[in-house]
């Protein structure tokens, strides 16, 4: 069976998902670090369907950008101004705080070389940091959790799927996927009462086995009393996500944890009509953002705290005819934290030297970022996660 069939059998029979858990013959690398970043978390929100960095970081002194969005472009006397040339969409207000007590790093012109404009292939590359031209099975943060992270701990779970069904990054880890922490404990009550059939002989019955008790253990691992936060938390299905992450967070205090935890917001998908939804999904953004370091705080854990967005590119320069944008390329993406540098990494996308397809050319490749993770926050080797020499940033300050 392959691993999509497990996760759709555990989906219907306990509400929740374990994905590809234990993978047979799966050899751990040991590499040593400070004890303290096992206790680290890192937070991965994706900006489903394609962010439009140009409108979320905006180059408000460059005439080339309002040459190429005359309607959509956002006004330079609308700009939240970081500095003398680059501000924020005025929707991401929530996050001046963060940018002004220097947690709130913005990593410029993100993309990679040969870039695919295929929702499903390029997420695909940035869920498993592969080149464009090959096919990889695990996910980037998987590797770094086989590189050592998972050896030195017994995790909870290695991961927390919120607010999305695919493993992405987690692929390959063991990876719980809930919408809640208490539906999910609930849920798997049902499976814990279940009785199946005994797995014999039978390799793929044996395996479906040990993952339904490692639902369990895992749901176990996550019961705890609800933290009553002081935070108040945004409405709606991403808001609903964010106080779910921080509950994950405040049931593994005194335990082993919860190391990765990934939320989504979309769809960032604006081909037509852009201004309005997108300024919708970046207050969404802020204020999710905003609230989870609010409740972090309350747990003493902002500190231990990595959060960054990923999307699978970005839009293309020129609005289109129907106020909107198509694929394009780079981006820029935010990095939060109480351990965070802020300030702006990376150059900004050179809009007067576009491709020939019309995209801006990237300046930091995306698994830059993943190798940054690697060194400065996991303590692992960067090549066992990047499969390559990608130099770090300096975006963190542990």
């Amino acid at each position: 069976m392959k691993r999509r069939h497990f996760v759709n059998l555990f989906s219907s029979a306990s509400g929740a998902a374990l994905l590809s858990a234990h993978a047979p013959g799966w050899a751990q690398a040991v590499a040593r670090r400070a004890a303290s970043a096992d206790d680290r978390i890192l937070v991965l929100v994706e900006l489903k369907g394609g962010n439009d960095g140009l409108n979320t970081v905006v180059p408000y002194t460059d005439s080339a950008y309002y040459q190429l969005r005359p309607v959509i472009g956002i006004k330079p006397d609308e700009v939240i101004r970081l500095d003398g040339t680059t501000g924020l969409h005025p929707e991401l207000r929530p996050l001046l705080a963060l940018w002004e007590k220097g947690e709130l790093g913005i990593v410029q012109g993100v993309g990679y070389p040969q870039p695919n404009l295929s929702h499903f292939r390029s997420i695909e590359i940035w869920e498993t940091a592969s080149k464009s031209n090959e096919y990889l099975s695990d996910g980037w943060a998987t590797r770094g959790l086989k590189a050592g992270l998972a050896a030195r701990r017994n995790f909870t779970a290695e991961g927390v799927l919120i607010g999305g069904g695919e493993a992405g990054a987690l692929a390959g880890a063991r990876a719980v996927s809930l919408n809640n922490p208490e539906a999910f404990v609930n849920e798997s009550k049902f499976a814990q009462g279940m009785e199946g059939p005994q797995p014999g002989s039978n390799a793929a019955l044996a395996y479906l086995m040990q993952v339904e008790g490692d639902i369990n253990q895992a749901a176990q691992g996550l019961r705890s009393e609800k933290y009553n936060f002081s935070t108040q938390f945004p409405a709606g299905a991403f808001g609903n996500g964010v106080r779910a992450a921080a509950q994950v967070v405040a049931s593994q205090r005194g335990k082993a944890g919860v190391p990765v935890i990934t939320l989504t917001l979309g769809s960032f998908d604006t081909h037509q009509n852009q201004p309005g939804t997108h300024a919708n999904l970046l207050r969404q953004l802020a204020e999710g953002m905003a609230a989870l370091k609010s409740s972090l705080t309350e747990l003493d854990a902002w500190d231990r705290t990595l959060v960054m967005t990923f999307s699978e590119f970005g839009r293309r320069a020129r609005q289109n005819n129907s106020n909107g944008t198509d694929h394009g390329t780079v981006a820029p993406h935010f990095v939060a934290g109480g351990a965070v540098r802020g300030g702006l990494y990376g150059q900004p996308p050179d809009l007067s030297r576009l491709d020939a397809t019309q995209n801006a050319l990237y300046s930091t490749d995306f698994r830059q970022l993943y190798a940054t993770v690697a060194r400065d926050w996991w303590g692992v080797s960067p090549d066992a996660v990047t499969r390559g020499n990608f130099e770090a940033l300096k975006f963190l300050r542990t």
